[in-house]
Formats: C-alpha cells, structure tokens, sequence
C-alpha cells in the first residue's frame, strides 16, 4: 500500500522584510554569501563522494591499502574514522564554518548523497555524468529555520524569519493555491518539509515544500481507465462505455502557432530596433512572444490532465493506463512538428502528479 500523503513544491517570491535599505542591502550580501558557499560546497562533496566510490579502481596504490568504505570502529576492515555521511559534512563543515548555517549544510549534505545513490548505477555504467552544481544553486535548509511564520494584516503577507532574516511573501494576483497552503500551513494543517531558497536576478524565491495528505474519493482498483495522447487529440480516453476527448488539434496549436509567427516576424524586425543596452533590448519582444507561448502551452496542459483525473474520479476508475505511448514517441521523433509542437513529456509529467494527488495508480504502457 503506498504512501498516504504527497509532497507538493510551490515556488513563492519573497520580499526582504526591514525598513532601510541599508538593512536590505546587508540581507542580499548574506544570502548571496550563502549561495556561494553552498556551490562551493556541493562540488565538494560530489567529488569526495565520486573518489570514495572509485578508490578500488586505483590499482597504483599499496597492496596493503584497505577499501572498504565502513566507520573503522564498527568494521574492522574500515578505513573511514565516521559515518559515511558524517564524512563529507565533516568536511564541508570545518571549511565553511561561520561562513554559513551548519542547517544548510547538513540538508545540502544529504540531498546531494541521497540523489548520488540513486543515480550510483548510472555513474558505474557510465551511462550518466557526475552531476556538476553551478554558482545560482538553490540552497535547501530544514523547516526548524522558518520562525514566527504568520498572516501579517497590514502588510497583507505572510511574514517570518529564515534563521535571523525577516522576510514577507509577495503572491501577487495568485490564481493559484500557494495562499491556500500557506493558511494551511500556518492552521497547522499541513507540514512544511525540507525547503529551498532560489537567488535569480536580484529577486529571492521560496522554493516551499508541503507534505500533506492525499485526497480522499471513492475510487476502485478493479475500475480501469485506457487513455492515448496524441497531437489531433490531446487526450482520448475510455473508462467502460464512457469516453471523453479532450482538446482537439485545432484548439491547441491554432493559438501556439500564431504565436509562433508573431514571433518570428518579431525576429525579423529585431534589426532595425533602437539598441539602447544591445542585444537584450533590441530581443524583447521576441523573449515576450516566447515566454506567451510557453505560459499558454503550459496551461493548456493544466486544463487537459485536469479534465482527465476529474473523468477517472467520476467513473471511480482507480487505475489509469496511458496506451502505446512508446510506439506514439518513435513516430512523433520521425516527424519535426509534432516534435516541436506536442509536450507530451510535459504532459505526462502533469498526469503523473495530479493521479499521484487523487491516489490514482498511473500505468504507462
């Protein structure tokens, strides 16, 4: 039986929350500090990592060199004086000591293990590089960081303090549920799980993790759901006599290839636009035409895995399966537009959480 609960990661803008600029400025250079040694960190404990898993493929050392990767107090053959995991915090930490919150440190720790583990096959196989962290990485820190979070009235945020930083969100017109969650949060409804912090041209973004429970419907196992994606129609699926097609080629790439070619002609004119600071000014309008035809696709998606979990609920089909979806990608890859013009791994990705959300059991075939 799986899980009864779900994590959902919700990306919310933070705003420093202190009256001078001076203060604000000093809150920037920390949080920028941290950035940096959390890159420098990561690297280095990717790379201990990596040597500690390949030192018995150097046969130049001694015969009398031992390999086996164990705490020397617990195994007599170990050649490490700690715990694995002990040992690479260790080393970030006398480093970075004062520099950086030890929280952020022992989370960025055992993330980076967790994930080098998982991918340890890939990497003996060679079938997969060793992941290399770039200076704008988003530091994790665990929830025991977050004080005092609360609905601030006259601010109309919410409002805390990460370690000694006060900080406010700023949602904006959030048509969303990141309002609903952070009321959530603050009733004590739900729980706020390991976090991160995301430093992107001057903004600070909260990359705020929840855990709470599934959602609770009257679903049955034996009830299966068949469901085929494809560019004529998104989504055709059939759960016993009941079938549903939702979108159709028209609707879809009707509005994406328009803005395909408003784009396009803005490419064009991109020439003859006042520069002013270069090439940044002189391609604005071509990176607003792509970011409106990203939002528009990426909405469109919303809408179709949302109709087909909302068909699965009503027909209590507790299975879905996704039919012949290997056969549908060799063919989309022979042709170049549909390979550029259909998400389907995007689409995927949304049907996957929302049958994950709903406590459907997701079959791809």
């Amino acid at each position: 039986m799986g899980k009864e609960t779900i994590k959902l990661t919700r990306k919310i803008q933070l705003k420093v929350d202190a009256p001078t600029k001076a203060e604000k400025t000093a809150v920037y250079d920390t949080l920028y500090r941290w950035q940096n040694r959390s890159f420098r960190a990561a690297n280095l404990i990717i790379s201990h990592l990596y040597i500690q898993e390949r030192i018995k493929e150097f046969l130049y050392l001694s015969d009398g060199i031992r390999y086996t990767l164990a705490d020397e107090k617990k195994t007599e053959e170990g050649i490490l004086n700690r715990s694995r995991t002990n040992c690479t915090y260790r080393v970030v930490s006398d480093r970075f000591k004062g520099e950086i919150p030890t929280n952020i440190l022992a989370n960025l720790n055992n993330t980076i293990i967790n994930n080098f583990r998982n991918n340890l096959p890939e990497y003996t196989k060679g079938e997969r590089s060793l992941a290399n962290f770039k200076k704008n990485i988003a530091f994790p820190f665990g929830p025991v960081a977050i004080h005092g979070l609360s609905y601030n009235e006259e601010q109309k945020a919410f409002c805390f303090r990460l370690f000694s930083i006060p900080l406010k969100t700023y949602l904006g017109k959030d048509y969303t549920d990141k309002r609903k969650l952070l009321e959530q949060l603050v009733a004590g409804k739900i729980k706020l799980c390991t976090s991160r912090i995301q430093l992107k041209k001057q903004k600070i973004y909260w990359l705020a993790t929840f855990e709470f429970q599934k959602e609770k419907h009257c679903l049955k196992p034996e009830v299966i759901a068949e469901a085929s994606l494809s560019l004529e129609y998104p989504i055709t699926v059939k759960s016993g006599k009941a079938t549903l097609s939702i979108g159709n080629r028209e609707e879809f790439l009707y509005r994406r290839l328009a803005l395909q070619a408003s784009q396009k002609r803005a490419q064009s004119g991109a020439t003859y636009c006042r520069p002013g600071k270069g090439f940044k000014r002189k391609t604005k309008a071509v990176k607003t035409f792509y970011e409106l035809e990203k939002n528009y696709v990426s909405n469109r998606l919303h809408v179709y895995s949302r109709k087909l979990i909302d068909f699965c609920i009503k027909q209590q089909a507790g299975t879905l399966i996704l039919l012949n979806q290997e056969a549908w990608i060799e063919a989309a890859q022979q042709e170049g537009f549909v390979l550029r013009n259909w998400n389907y791994y995007e689409l995927t990705k949304k049907i996957e959480y929302k049958a994950k959300k709903a406590g459907i059991e997701l079959v791809i075939g």
